[in-house]
């Protein structure tokens, strides 16, 4: 516990000499609290008010339990990126208790997360998102930030340029299937799989057309049967040298009636043009078949860009993976730390309470305990000896 302390004291505090508590103090007290289930500034407050005994342990409180007030408006203040900061080193620090890599070495996910109740006043169309870098192998986030202006993606190419992802297979939804992003993932020496929609809508068309002109390819398959449903997914993956050549064989019959000269331009404008995308070296396809519990049949066909050829059961692990940043993350911010019911609006609190709760989910997630986060959660405040060990543990 002394060391998560003296993290935060790297963060500069920005209120003045008079300031009565201590900030780095006021920062664990609000992890604490969050570990134990506190939802809010005011339930923080009454958590460091019913065991001020205990925690004096930890920390001085010399000038007694901070008021909720004085935990908003520490948050309203505080410079999120340097909150991020001593986020950041605390998720080395932990990856390096656990033995785990410095960095992370298999499926990266990348996914935005609205803070729905956070807004400002008039502005519910509007409200703050949150970019997550999330470990799919270790179940641990990476990073986070608000993006400014809702602005997901600039957010996202930030981050990506931050941390050190040699090697790993970055994954993001169509939103970020885009050059800027491939490019600046390349430049990272990472690979990407980035879902492909019709925002592609040149690359989309084609790996439509190709993958119905290949006809029968190579796939791996998997039967799922949970909720009442069954759901079969296929993966497959056609390189780019066969969607080359589709184009190719397309563009040519197009033009046959055309004069030769022109008709050569335009084949290789198209060619340049219609697969010119950073590093693609493949498109993979995910047919999904889900039968539900009357009977009724539908099938879903998706989509993926790809900078590295993979087999075929590879694929199918790796977006697979991707999904657990909102099987694991997004879903326990909801459902465990009831984010999206959180009315913190004002300033940079926002971003900070959301930090503070993804280090919190993380710290209970690390803990070696067979049991779902809640249930630490619960142990963690009704019994002192599990608060002390979720952060002994990792010494």
């Amino acid at each position: 516990m002394p060391t998560i302390v003296s993290l935060f004291r790297e963060i500069r505090d920005p209120r003045d000499i008079n300031a009565r508590h201590d900030l780095a103090e006021l920062v664990f007290l609000a992890l604490a609290a969050t570990l134990c289930g506190a939802k809010s500034c005011v339930d923080i407050a009454e958590f460091v008010e019913g065991r001020e005994e205990e925690l004096k342990e930890i920390v001085t409180l010399k000038r007694g339990c901070p008021s909720h007030d004085t935990f908003s408006r520490i948050f309203r203040l505080i410079d999120p990126e340097e909150l991020a900061q001593a986020f950041s080193a605390f998720l080395c620090a932990v990856r390096c208790e656990l033995g785990l890599p410095s960095r992370p070495r298999g499926v990266v996910a990348v996914d935005g997360k609205a803070l729905r109740r956070g807004y400002e006043k008039g502005a519910f169309f509007m409200p703050p998102v949150m970019v997550s870098v999330w470990d799919a192998e270790t179940r641990l986030s990476i990073a986070a930030r608000r993006a400014s202006g809702s602005d997901e993606v600039s957010t996202t190419l930030d981050l990506l340029k931050s941390l050190d992802l040699k090697g790993c297979m970055v994954t993001a939804d169509a939103l970020h299937c885009r050059p800027d992003t491939a490019k600046a993932l390349i430049g990272r020496q990472a690979h990407y799989a980035l879902g492909l929609k019709a925002n592609r809508r040149k690359l989309y068309g084609c790996a439509e057309k190709s993958f119905a002109a290949a006809g029968t390819l190579a796939f791996y398959e998997t039967r799922e049967s949970r909720h009442g449903r069954a759901e079969v997914r296929r993966a497959s993956l056609l390189p780019l040298k066969a969607l080359e050549d589709h184009l190719l064989f397309m563009r040519r019959a197009k033009a046959a009636m055309a004069a030769r000269k022109c008709a050569g331009r335009a084949s290789c404008r198209s060619r340049r043009s219609r697969t010119a995308f950073p590093g693609l070296k493949a498109i993979g396809r995910i047919e999904a078949t889900r039968t539900k519990p009357d009977g009724t049949t539908s099938i879903a066909i998706r989509y993926v860009a790809l900078s590295k050829v993979l087999a075929p059961k590879r694929l199918a692990e790796t977006v697979r993976a991707h999904w657990t940043i909102e099987n694991q993350l997004h879903w326990s911010l909801d459902v465990v730390f009831h984010e999206d019911d959180a009315r913190t609006r004002k300033d940079n609190a926002p971003q900070n309470l959301a930090l503070i709760r993804r280090l919190a989910r993380d710290i209970l997630a690390a803990h070696p305990l067979d049991k779902p986060i809640a249930s630490k959660m619960r142990r963690a405040n009704w019994n002192r000896d599990f608060f002390h060990e979720l952060f002994t543990h990792m010494r």
